[in-house]
């Protein structure tokens, strides 16, 4: 494809969706065509299957099972109707959460079949793999201390992924680092501690060399 595909993935809290979209607002700046985008999500089924998994007050008893066949349900719609034909126009893409997200939540977290997980994510993706992907880390304290702050300015929109224990987003944590361990010339991993602008600055580090020159470069 002649488009860049690049992912921000990482626990919650690590300040990969402002880093994402502070990335789009450089990208375009300099003359790329870049499009935001967001797991699940992204289209208009997307986005009500968003709903379903994360703010519905009918979601509290979902199994493991069905939160990975609607996240990916999402997903095949998103890269159908979006993510390939952006690409294949030529754009850089970027999506807050891909399918490592689904190996880190569903498969380590929820502690699911990792072959059944791939298998189910092999299909939603159909064959569409990020050329970089950024992985934001920060200590168990500082997701828990960003979350809690996060749902006192919200309170009115409760999210049930961030609902789980620490010993979840432990596993959560696992499952990223092992992702990276086997594929670390596509996942980058990157200190999101720091500043917005401290990480900001080491995401562009890393995303630089990656870009095609256009316009303005």
């Amino acid at each position: 494809m002649k488009g860049l595909f690049i992912t921000f993935e990482g626990t919650e809290g690590c300040g990969k969706s402002t880093q994402a979209e502070l990335l789009v607002r450089r990208l375009r700046v300099l003359g790329h065509r870049a499009r935001p985008l967001r797991e699940p999500g992204g289209t208009p089924i997307g986005e009500e299957i968003r709903h379903t998994l994360k703010h519905s007050k009918n979601n509290v008893r979902m199994t493991g099972e069905t939160e990975l066949l609607l996240v990916n349900a999402s997903r095949a719609q998103l890269v159908r109707e979006v993510i390939r034909p952006a690409l294949e126009a030529g754009e850089i893409v970027v999506c807050d959460r891909f399918f490592d997200s689904t190996v880190a939540y569903q498969g380590y977290g929820r502690q699911l079949d990792l072959k059944m997980v791939k298998a189910v994510v092999a299909v939603a993706a159909g064959g569409v793999r990020p050329d970089l992907t950024l992985l934001l880390t920060v200590s168990n304290e500082i997701s828990e201390l960003r979350r809690a702050i996060r749902q006192s300015t919200l309170p009115f929109m409760r999210d049930r992924m961030e609902e789980a224990n620490r010993e979840f987003f432990e596993r959560v944590t696992k499952g990223y680092w092992a992702i990276a361990a086997a594929e670390p010339e596509r996942v980058r991993v990157l200190d999101g501690s720091g500043t917005v602008e401290d990480v900001c600055q080491a995401i562009w580090e890393v995303v630089h060399p990656a870009l095609p020159k256009v316009g303005r470069w």
